[in-house]
Order: C-alpha cells, then structure tokens, then sequence
C-alpha cells in the first residue's frame, strides 16, 4: 500500500469539463471499472461528485502502467496528469468528453471483491444492500440522493435564518408523556427505576422556546417512535420542525409556502404556484375519501344518500335507516378495464377499509351487469345515472355505511386502486394542498374516551369553544396539514396559550389535574408568567426528500436505515447487551412467554 506523499487533490472528478483541458491536476477516488485493452488501459474514477476516465497507454512511465495493469474495481487511488479531450465521447457520464492522462498514480488501498457490483443497474437484494450499505451508498444513484439531501437542508436553513429564526437544539433525552405513538425508553443508571423517553417530536420544549421570548425557532431534529414500520416510516426519522409566534395559521401556512417554493425552485427547477389550495376536512373525505388526499386526478366520491330515500333495496334502506349515506364513484370509460374480476378484486380493497361490500354498476355498450340494479325502481336507476353523469362504457361504484367516514374512506382507497392501476395519475405533477380544519377530538373505543386527534396542546377553531364539553365531536382545531400527491408531507397547529383553556382541554380528554400536573405541569406552569399566541408545525424531511426524488420507498433516502423489524443488517442493531450492563441500570430480563 502506497500513501498520498506529496500529492493532494486539486480538483473532483464532476465538476471538470472540457475548459479545463491542458490543465495539469490530481484528483482522487475510488476505481469503478478498469479495461485494459492492451497496450492501453481505462479506468474510471469515482469520488463524491462523479466519474472521470483515466488513461493509460505506452507513453505512461512504467512503473505507472505497471500499477494501472493491476487496479481492480473498489481500488482506492489518487493521480496526476493532464486533462485532455477525449476522443470516443460519451453521453453517459457528464465527464463524457473528457479524460485524464495519467502520469503519476498511486494505489492507496486495494479491495477485495465486493458481493455485488457497485452499479446503478445491479440487480441485488434488499438483504444484501443493507448489511453492505457502505458498498451500496458508493452507487451513484445511491450517492447522489445523499448529497441532495445535504443540499435540500443546506436551503432549509438558509430560508429560516433569512426570515429570522434561530437554529436551537432540544433535548433527546426527555421526559415520557402520555399520547402519541410508543416511546422509545431509555433507562437513567443514576436513577434506577426512572427512564427518559426518546423524543417523537420537540413539541413541549419548542412551544417553551415561544414562552422563552425566542420568537422563530427551527431545528432539523432527530426524532423516535416504536410503532410498525411501513415504505414512508422508520422507528428514526428526521423533522424539519418550527414555531413562530405572534402569528395565526394564515402566518405558518404563508412562510411556509415560500420554503416549498424556493426548495422546488433551487433543487429542481420548478416553479410551483402559491398560495396553495385549502380544502377543509370535512370535503377532503367526502370528496376524496382521505385527509391527504392525490389531486392530481378527479374521480370524486359523490353522495347520492337522497337518490335512496325511499329505496326498497335493503342494504341501503338500512344503512339509511341508521343515519348513514351512500357514497359512488363513476370509473368513466373504464367499463372494458373493469371487467367483474376486477370489481371484485376492488371490492377487496373496500372491504379492508371496513366497508360490507361494493356495489357496482358496469354499463358496455352489450349490456348493462350490476350487482343492485334489479331492486331498483326505473325512477331510482335514472335519479343515480344522473347524479353520476353515467354513460355507457364508464363504471359505477357504491358503498353504504351507517358511519359516513368509513364510507368514504374505503371508496377513497377503491379510487386511488383504480387511479394507480390505470394510468389516470400523472408522475410529473406535484400537487400541493392545504388540509385545515381538521376534528379537535377523534373517540377512540379501545380508551372508551375522546383523544387529541393531534396533540393536547392545539387551538380549538374560536367557533366551536363552546362545544368542547357538550358536544366534542363537532370541535375544529386550528390544524392543518400540508400535503402533496397523496402524501402528508408536514403538518402543525395553532397553540393553546391560555392556562385556563388548557385545563379544559386537559379535562376533555380524560386527564385528571393529578395527571396533567405529572405528565405536563412543568408547560402549565410557564404558561402562568406569559406565553404569547403561537403556532408551528413540523415536516418529515425523509418523507419530503423522497417525494422530491421521485422514491418509492424510504430507505432509499436515508444513509442507515432499518428494516421492517426495525433492525440494522449492517452493524447488527438491535443487539444483546453484557449482563454487567443491566446489571448496572438495575434491569432484570423476563422470560419469553
């Protein structure tokens, strides 16, 4: 093994062109592919910002040639010569019009075979990409989603600092609080029996930050829950969190448009028009069947409860009977696409959501087949293709349901199936939107009480205070959420700044004063000297950058992540500890059942 001796880098290999041709330099990496073609060898060198061709041929000194005929893919090098005009262009790397000629070379460290090849195109198991992330992470795709990460957060601060926030990190080890998702338990060996809890958010300590007197506050924060991972979540994952005070939610809502504006402008080009559209709560479910929901195709959910009035088919009478609705889609032109299989198949899909069925209508050109048209009368079956706008060749679908939510939620599932799986979706959109107006409590059966549907701290709608005992359900909050192409990207509140309110809010969801006072008297009491109105909200940034990138699934924009049993293939997390270790927290390990 050789070392650097007096060589140093002048230059990366990306960032050369064909201006700089003539020029003497050094560049270092690592060796991605080498051909010897005899008499002459090519080998292209990676670094951080791309692959530039090296040169070899009779006129090289020989000890030189000599360590060319032995650089093998991974090799650790740095070389000296003159970059000149390449004379076989390429179009698949941006050096492809480029090459250095190579007059001193040395080989830093040599590699052994990887297990797979450090390509773009390899076909290679997840299992294996993930206990060699190191290899993995030296892809260029890989690479390069790592680095714009970099620069998505490089822009993110520069925005906030621009508009006067201050940059301020919180605690990791905090205090456990009820609500929320599972916390992640730290055990304190100084204090055995007593745990600190992994943050699943700065919530507590940013809204301190406001009664602090620090008025814009932003940090890009790690934070923790232990829930069951899926595509777009990690038990680890990243906030670009914020708080501001002395402003309402039109306030966030504005700043914020301006970061997405100028992030979609500098990292990709794009000027995305604000403000964005607002759509209450309320009308993204009955519209779309989902409180994020994808604008970038129509097929909207419509009620046609009054078509059934006075329906005599039972499963609609009854679900009428009992308070509930009727919800349909029309799948317009889409009758030779959705054959009966099909249906069923969607019909599935429905059912997962907790709907009893779906019912359907397939009107082709032949023939008219449904699942209920038989039991209806000729005035019903003409009052619903009307409220449709049904023609022959499109599809009509129906869900009844006692709770009208559930209705459209499974219908809201049936229409994105049916957006994805024929092509009615365009990829290129970004489609932004602003959800608000979102329910202050949502009941929850297995508690058998009223919970914070975001957390216990959101302003209620300054309509609805007085519902917040007697009728709890009909409470807005002053929450929004901001969502693109289907995705909840962000999201945030206005704050309750008032003790007074606090404490009802408190008493609404369940809380005695004992346990409000254990779980956040240390918030109750700084809001008695002074807190002023302010509000905030948080963005998943692994979320945002791979809806940016165009990722399908989140793995692919974090450098370490973990698998669908929250485990770390690379390095072995989680792992068994030394007994001397709990030992020293005072732990004992239970038997499995």
């Amino acid at each position: 093994m050789e070392t650097m001796g007096s060589l140093r880098r002048t230059d990366y290999c990306g960032e050369l062109s064909l201006a700089d041709a003539g020029r003497e330099m050094t560049v270092c990496g690592s060796i991605a592919r080498a051909r010897d073609k005899g008499g002459i060898i090519f080998a292209d060198l990676r670094d951080t910002t791309g692959i530039l061709q090296l040169v070899f041929d009779e006129d090289t000194p020989r000890d030189v040639f000599a360590k060319a005929e032995s650089l093998k893919s991974e090799y650790v090098v740095i070389a000296r010569g003159v970059l000149r005009e390449r004379a076989a262009k390429t179009d698949k790397i941006a050096t492809g019009d480029i090459e250095l000629y190579v007059s001193e070379l040395r080989i830093l460290s040599e590699a052994q075979t990887p297990p797979f090849e450090v390509r773009d195109d390899v076909k290679v198991g997840d299992d294996l990409r993930l206990r060699y992330r190191y290899l993995d992470l030296r892809r260029p795709a890989m690479h390069e989603t790592i680095v714009k990460r970099s620069q998505i957060c490089q822009i993110v601060r520069s925005y906030f600092c621009e508009n006067h926030f201050c940059e301020i990190e919180t605690p990791t080890l905090i205090k456990s609080t009820p609500e929320g998702a599972r916390d992640y338990l730290v055990p304190s060996r100084v204090q055995p029996g007593h745990f600190y809890a992994l943050p699943q958010s700065p919530q507590l300590y940013k809204q301190l930050l406001m009664l602090s007197g620090f008025d814009r506050y932003f940090q890009i924060a790690r934070c923790y829950r232990d829930e069951d991972l899926r595509a777009d979540r990690q038990p680890e994952f990243t906030q670009i969190d914020e708080e501001l005070s002395f402003v309402d939610e039109n306030d966030v809502m504005t700043v914020n448009e301006g970061l997405l504006k100028r992030l979609w402008k500098e990292m990709l080009g794009i000027d995305i028009a604000t403000p964005f559209p607002r759509l209450p709560w309320d009308q993204a479910m009955a519209r779309f069947g989902s409180d994020k929901p994808d604008t970038r195709f129509g097929l909207e959910i419509q009620d046609v409860t009054a078509v059934f009035a006075a329906t005599g088919f039972k499963p609609f009478a009854d679900a009428i009977a009992a308070g509930g609705t009727i919800r349909a889609l029309n799948a317009k032109g889409l009758a030779d696409s959705l054959t009966r299989k099909n249906i069923d198949k969607l019909g599935d899909v429905a059912k997962t959501y907790g709907a009893k069925g779906l019912a359907f209508s397939r009107l082709t050109a032949e023939a008219t087949s449904s699942s209920f048209e038989k039991f209806l009368s000729e005035q019903e079956k003409a009052a619903l293709y009307a409220a449709l706008g049904a023609e022959t060749g499109d599809v009509l679908l129906l869900v009844s349901d006692t709770d009208w939510t559930r209705a459209c939620t499974a219908l809201g599932q049936v229409r994105l199936e049916i957006g994805r799986k024929y092509g009615l979706i365009d990829p290129d959109k970004f489609n932004f939107l602003w959800v608000v107006d979102f329910p202050l409590f949502e009941y929850s059966e297995q508690e058998g009480r009223w919970m914070a549907m975001h957390h216990p701290f959101t302003m209620p709608h300054p309509e609805d205070l007085d519902k917040i005992e007697t009728d709890p359900g009909a409470c807005r909050a002053l929450a929004y959420d901001i969502v693109l192409n289907g995705v909840e990207m962000g999201g945030g509140s206005i704050r309750i700044n008032d003790p007074a309110l606090q404490d009802r809010m408190f008493r609404a969801l369940g809380f005695t004063e004992e346990k409000a006072r254990a779980s956040f008297g240390f918030l109750m009491d700084a809001y008695k000297y002074g807190a002023p109105p302010h509000g905030g909200m948080a963005y998943g940034l692994d979320r945002m950058v791979m809806l940016m990138l165009k990722k399908d699934d989140i793995r692919d924009v974090l450098a370490f992540p973990k698998t669908q049993n929250a485990s770390e293939p690379m390095s072995g997390a989680p792992d068994v500890v030394d007994p001397k270790q709990l030992a020293d927290l005072r732990i004992a390990m239970m038997p499995e059942e």
